[in-house]
């Protein structure tokens, strides 16, 4: 069996976008490097963020980063309940822990888009945008929730950047500077960002895709469901909570520590 995943085929195309959100779905933050503790991929899993917190308390990062993909998940269409407890978790975390920034995935942006894919579920979708809606409105700035995040010299996103889709969506002036590639590549619309290449979809562990300035800059990445938090060059991939479609967990249930400073970096549980 494989992974629960998800391709942008056969994705039912709409013109709808629900403009509440048009205010903050686009945005940027830039800090300093500190230890972070990354939270992959949720799909439906509240008590990733119940164990997040424990571990927060104990105090082995002084931020938290979530990759999201908070919704969906095998045969769990009508769990009303699941949603709801995943959504009310999220919520609290970010409550809690004022400065956790939040990465966009695709899961998440396709009921704000109303765009189709595997795992969507057309009976919760008002539950997912209302209580996206909430979750924007507990961040301290509203600048925590976009689709790329930088702390130092470490890019965090859903899927990845590279080098390519960079080239194809900025102007050849900015490409070097980072922040402003970062804040372009974050006001992108659905159209730029709805694509295999966007850092919602690359899949950078599969294709010849180089990463934007790898080598210079390290990105830490989910989507991908990997069985232990591996790195490739200048790429970390930590999506190991995913799950088989009988329930059964593909990967190590580890959340990666890291030293943005350093790029040292280990899986707790």
């Amino acid at each position: 069996m494989a992974a629960f995943r998800t391709t942008p085929q056969d994705i039912r195309q709409s013109e709808h976008i629900d403009q509440r959100f048009a205010s903050y779905i686009n945005r940027t933050v830039i800090e300093s490097g500190k230890k972070v503790f990354v939270i992959p991929d949720i799909h439906l899993k509240p008590w990733m963020f119940a164990r997040a917190h424990e571990l927060m308390k104990k105090g082995v990062a002084e931020r938290a980063v979530c990759l999201m993909d908070i919704p969906d998940d095998w045969n769990q269409q009508y769990n009303h309940s699941l949603y709801t407890q995943t959504f009310d978790a999220a919520i609290a975390f970010a409550r809690e822990w004022k400065g956790t920034l939040w990465c966009w995935g695709n899961h998440d942006v396709s009921y704000l888009w109303n765009k189709r894919e595997s795992g969507y579920s057309v009976f919760m979708a008002d539950l997912v945008c209302s209580k996206l809606h909430k979750l924007s409105e507990t961040l301290s700035d509203e600048n925590q929730l976009a689709f790329v995040h930088r702390i130092g010299s470490v890019l965090f996103s859903h899927g990845g950047l590279s080098d390519e889709f960079v080239r194809l969506n900025t102007q050849l002036d900015i490409r070097e500077n980072t922040d402003t590639v970062i804040e372009t590549i974050n006001k992108l619309d659905r159209e730029e960002l709805w694509q295999t290449m966007s850092p919602l979809w690359l899949r950078p562990q599969y294709t010849a895709n180089q990463l934007y300035k790898a080598g210079e800059l390290l990105q830490v990445v989910g989507h991908t469901p990997m069985k232990q938090i591996t790195q490739e060059g200048s790429m970390i991939s930590c999506d190991t909570f995913s799950t088989y479609r009988d329930g059964r967990p593909f990967g190590s249930q580890e959340f990666l520590l890291l030293d943005t400073e350093t790029w040292d970096w280990e899986g707790i549980g």
